[in-house]
């Protein structure tokens, strides 16, 4: 199945996408950090051949999608996004919203916010607010964390951008061991490669462990955040993850709603979608279709 690039225009944004599948319920696919939405490569055709509209945006300030005239990068501003793209595609109440890192934390954000414009919710790497609180009060857990914190401080985007992302490069060595990211790297630098777009992709960072307050227009949504979707979630976590313990995710599913699972997949680190395509894509398929 072919994967095509779209535009899709919005009042606030330009989303630059890759779509596949003409017809279907929309499966839209929000990717984290450091990815672009060719991190979802190999799920949206499997997507398409089930019979989904398959669409995996850009996220905000991630060439080609545009940058926010508002500067706003917090976790409800994401979630909106979802509501939007949802919107904007034409999706129904058949739809499915599938999230890796930042990803998956917009999805929880929308599904909770907008739980009629989403069957079922798929998330990956990011464990739902329960467990993600519980593992930031841990000592093994911040160690991990560290990039968290360097990226609040100014020098960070020159360090980040020295010597063609090598910064990136080592984190995804680090967060993935063994997975050869030469692809994924190619896809980083002409998304993020440039000091206003790597800005923007730091900026979700800064927005959630700084001191900028959530603008007025998203506090509806910032209200629901933490709390967890009311639809059957799946949450997907790498045995090996070097950005997150698995150890949080082991219990995962007890932070989510009735009918909602937890797999976790061996020998993979903290991209499974990419590292163990074909268990990642038989997971999403089996509970999405059910």
């Amino acid at each position: 199945m072919q994967i095509d690039s779209i535009t899709v225009p919005t009042s606030e944004l330009t989303y630059g996408c890759l779509t596949a599948g003409d017809s279907g319920p929309l499966a839209l696919c929000l990717h984290g950090f450091p990815d672009t939405a060719h991190g979802w490569r190999y799920l949206l055709p499997a997507l398409a051949d089930a019979g989904y509209r398959a669409v995996a945006p850009f996220m905000r300030g991630y060439a080609p999608t545009s940058i926010p005239a508002d500067g706003q990068y917090h976790v409800a501003t994401l979630a909106r996004d979802a509501t939007v793209l949802h919107e904007a595609l034409g999706g129904d109440s058949d739809a499915v919203i599938i999230g890796h890192d930042w990803g998956a934390l917009a999805t929880y954000g929308a599904a909770s916010f907008a739980p009629d414009r989403w069957r079922r919710v798929v998330t990956a790497a990011v464990p739902p607010a329960s467990s993600m609180a519980s593992a930031m009060m841990t000592y093994d857990q911040l160690k991990r964390s560290w990039y968290m914190f360097f990226f609040q401080v100014g020098l960070s985007d020159f360090v980040v951008s020295m010597n063609d992302l090598e910064f990136i490069e080592r984190l995804w060595a680090d967060w993935s061991p063994g997975h050869d990211a030469t692809l994924d790297m190619h896809h980083i630098r002409e998304s993020i490669g440039s000091p206003e777009h790597l800005a923007a992709a730091l900026g979700y960072y800064r927005a959630t462990w700084g001191t900028e307050p959530v603008s007025s227009a998203y506090q509806e949504i910032q209200d629901v955040l933490g709390t967890p979707p009311p639809q059957p979630t799946l949450y997907i976590h790498g045995r090996n993850d070097g950005c997150i313990g698995v150890e949080f995710a082991e219990n995962a599913a007890a932070g989510l709603s009735v009918g909602s699972s937890a797999a976790i997949i061996e020998d993979a680190g903290h991209f499974t979608q990419v590292e163990k395509p074909e268990e990642f894509n038989r997971l999403v398929l089996e509970f999405i279709q059910t």
